[in-house]
């Protein structure tokens, strides 16, 4: 009797897509040399747009979405891995074009994997997941422009969101005075600041139109949001400064001018996890594990069963997701 697994799949129609959970086997899998068992996968934003449509994330079909999971090692035929071993997955264009991790197994590429840190279970890899790893990829960058915690405050933009709130206790746990911008101020603030920031704003005072340079606020910026708010962001920086930018919750534009970079020297440094070099992964995994206060992770981390992502990604894409969840695949 063949062996089988369960997968959410999503298959193309003519009025849009579909979500199954369906048993598969080995021989649905796509092409890799590591056979993974999956223990957990998480829901980001971009999982939201797959598992909604609403955004042409998914390019092959059908397809097992969840840009991210974590595992062990089933079989290997890639000498850097073995059977038994604890991995992370996050990009690559999994969940996109290839197979992703909404199910009980993945096959992959070894280069695309990461050895967990043994501070950091499974569970907990997808609690930090493709948000929480994206966060650690802006505080290095923060860090690597100089941007330290007597330079003055950083601002987190999206706050209550995966990256927001990983990225808020990161920041806070290295000495920084994080400041908090949510559209969701009054109802998450006593979350934010349990987080460790120590002001929150509203969103609205960022997310529309504004001027090519304002009063100078903050030192650097962690910024998942895009459009008019990295527009302000960026005007409101302080004199060489610098601003991580990894998201489009707002929008892809960004409708500003070049004043804050010529008259500041502001920096915007643009985040990709997707297809971040190996080197760069296991620092940020690395660093995760040092510099994430694991209690703090729990306290922003929910769990839900494999049935639930579907409902989840629509959650998400509406902001009604506060900080993570973790999808148990085998639930």
């Amino acid at each position: 009797m063949t062996d089988t697994f369960r997968a959410i799949r999503l298959s193309k129609t003519e009025g849009g897509q579909t979500a199954q959970i369906l048993d598969l086997t080995d021989a649905d899998l796509m092409e890799g040399d590591v056979t993974v068992r999956v223990d957990h996968s998480t829901v980001n934003f971009k999982d939201g747009l797959a598992l909604t449509g609403k955004s042409p994330v998914v390019r092959v079909w059908p397809l097992i979405p969840g840009i991210d999971f974590a595992g062990t090692v089933e079989r290997s035929a890639n000498p850097a891995f073995r059977p038994g071993e604890r991995v992370v997955l996050n990009g690559w264009g999994v969940g996109e074009t290839h197979h992703g991790g909404y199910a009980q197994k993945a096959r992959v590429r070894g280069d695309w994997l990461v050895k967990l840190p043994d501070a950091i279970s499974n569970a907990r890899a997808m609690a930090i997941g493709t948000a929480g790893y994206t966060a650690m990829l802006c505080v290095l960058a923060l860090e690597k422009q100089g941007v330290t915690p007597d330079k003055g405050d950083v601002l987190v933009t999206g706050a209550a969101g995966g990256v927001g709130s990983v990225a808020i206790a990161i920041l806070s746990k290295l000495g920084y005075r994080v400041v908090a911008s949510s559209r969701r101020k009054d109802s998450e603030g006593d979350y934010l600041r349990g987080l460790g920031a120590a002001e929150v704003i509203d969103a609205g005072e960022l997310s529309a139109p504004g001027r090519p340079l304002g009063k100078e606020r903050w030192a650097g910026a962690v910024d998942s949001v895009g459009s008019h708010t990295l527009a302000n962001v960026l005007a409101q920086t302080r004199y060489g400064g610098t601003v991580a930018a990894c998201g489009l919750a707002q929008g892809m534009d960004l409708p500003g001018s070049v004043a804050p970079f010529i008259l500041r020297g502001i920096t915007l440094a643009g985040i990709d996890s997707v297809m971040r070099p190996k080197a760069d992964r296991e620092e940020a995994w690395a660093r995760l594990a040092r510099d994430l206060d694991l209690a703090k992770l729990d306290a922003m981390t929910v769990t839900a069963a494999l049935a639930d992502a579907p409902r989840l990604g629509a959650d998400i894409v509406e902001g009604k997701v506060r900080g993570r969840v973790v999808i148990d695949v085998n639930a």
